[in-house]
């Protein structure tokens, strides 16, 4: 069995085509439902980002999972399987696993090097976990892939290089304000994590006043006073009040993950008109960071507003790492793919090696047990001192052959030692199979110590 992925991201498809693949968490546990009742997945986890939708599965045939995932997707989005697949790269085995340690290290995003993306891959799989979707190879491949993300983040410059989808459009809203984002308003809609990034990120802009808008008061309640105790002037409003809000702020960012836009074409008319007639006529930049959009697109249109999307952001220079410390990053991702296909195949060589040291351990005994037929006289020290012999002689007979075996098996296309080993000793198929299956079941680690 093999890893699988089928994904859709901001590299392959227009925002438009990721809006419509959008998941929230019941129905990411909906679509791994319906892929779990195909017989040949037996694992699948769901990691959907504001960029990206992917599904991760093990399959028993690469065609069949394939077709599988696809007709999930193609059901979930409203898409037709052609539509959809013009939109869809597909990676298998080494190249799925190559992929997610990219993806984990930040080298595939919007902005590159941004280090939300390693609790986002946290969160897939601690989720996956829960509901009991992932076995060994997902838990193995995701716990490897969220240590890869902290060695690139924790050894390379990439951070610095390439900060936050946050802070590339902040940074570009500054830019387009004249004097910056000091002393401004700010409206942040939404206060989910995206949304205390944002405050965090003006409060250290120096802007003067935040309204958290928010469909949960006491949640906007606990963002704001999490900024008034930064030191900036900070209030919770409630959505319907969200017009009032817009009419106050130099600055909007809104990441909420609703399901349609939550600013409309009338809320911005209504606060562009109280604007106005407050005399105040400065250019209003919205920063739409929801996937699916927060902004009604036909905003872009008006007057004297200007909004930073995704689409926009992906364009900006200062999305982009610095070309060094992307190409370290990519350096530690390949040598760490390396290590864990040379880890996995020596792993699946190793019920292979306990078969056959207990098929030579069954055979030491059964030639004891005729010893003792044969000479039923023979003293109890005697006979021990044989026993030890004997053992002796198979274990330095094996030695070599079994721990070559595994070196071979490290290197690609090593599989096939473990083939020849099963063959030239006549080990039962069962008997490895029953070897593997009666090795102690993964055990979940501390996941926050991953991210």
């Amino acid at each position: 069995m093999s890893v699988l992925l089928f994904g859709v991201s901001h590299r392959s498809a227009p925002v438009s085509v990721l809006e419509q693949l959008s998941t929230d968490e019941a129905e990411q546990a909906k679509i791994i439902d319906q892929v779990l009742q195909s017989s040949l997945v037996t694992e699948a986890m769901v990691l959907s980002t504001c960029n990206r939708v992917e599904v991760y599965a093990v399959v028993e045939a690469f065609h069949g999972g394939l077709s599988v995932i696809g007709q999930v997707l193609s059901e979930h989005s409203g898409m037709g399987l052609n539509d959809l697949t013009k939109y869809a790269y597909v990676r298998y085995a080494e190249a799925a696993v190559e992929h997610l340690f990219a993806v984990t290290s930040g080298l595939d995003s919007a902005v590159i090097g941004e280090a939300q993306v390693l609790g986002q891959v946290r969160r897939a799989y601690a989720s996956a976990e829960a509901n009991h979707t992932v076995g060994r190879t997902l838990h193995e491949l995701a716990q490897r892939a969220l240590s890869v993300g902290k060695r690139v983040h924790s050894e390379t410059g990439i951070d610095a290089a390439g900060a936050s989808v946050v802070s590339v459009a902040l940074g570009m809203a500054e830019a387009k304000l004249s004097g910056g984002l000091a002393g401004r308003t700010a409206a942040v809609v939404g206060a989910g994590s995206m949304g205390a990034l944002a405050g965090a990120h003006l409060v250290r802009a120096g802007v003067e006043r935040v309204h958290v808008v928010n469909r949960s008061l006491p949640r906007a309640r606990r963002l704001a006073e999490n900024l008034t105790e930064q030191g900036i002037v900070a209030d919770a409003v409630a959505l319907e009040h969200l017009p009032q809000a817009l009419a106050d702020a130099d600055v909007i960012v809104s990441s909420t993950g609703a399901v349609r836009p939550v600013v409309s074409l009338a809320d911005v008319h209504h606060a562009l008109a109280q604007r106005n007639a407050s005399g105040t006529e400065h250019q209003l930049v919205i920063c739409d960071l929801g996937m699916p959009r927060d902004v009604d697109p036909a905003v872009a249109g008006l007057p004297g507003v200007w909004v930073v999307d995704m689409d926009r952001i992906q364009r900006e220079p200062s999305a982009r790492a610095a070309a060094t410390d992307a190409d370290a990053a990519r350096t530690i991702v390949a040598t760490e793919v390396a290590n864990y296909l040379a880890g996995q195949r020596m792993a699946e060589v190793t019920p292979t090696v306990t078969a056959l040291r207990q098929r030579a351990a069954d055979v030491v005994e059964a030639e004891l047990l005729r010893l003792d037929n044969r000479l039923p006289g023979l003293d109890a020290a005697h006979r021990d001192e044989v026993a030890k012999t004997v053992r002796r002689v198979v274990d330095k007979l094996l030695h070599a052959p079994t721990v070559r075996v595994k070196q071979l098996a490290s290197a690609p296309g090593g599989d096939s030692y473990a083939e020849a080993l099963r063959e030239l000793f006549e080990l039962d198929p069962q008997a490895v199979e029953a070897v593997a299956a009666s090795e102690l079941p993964f055990m979940a680690t501390d996941l926050d110590k991953t991210e």
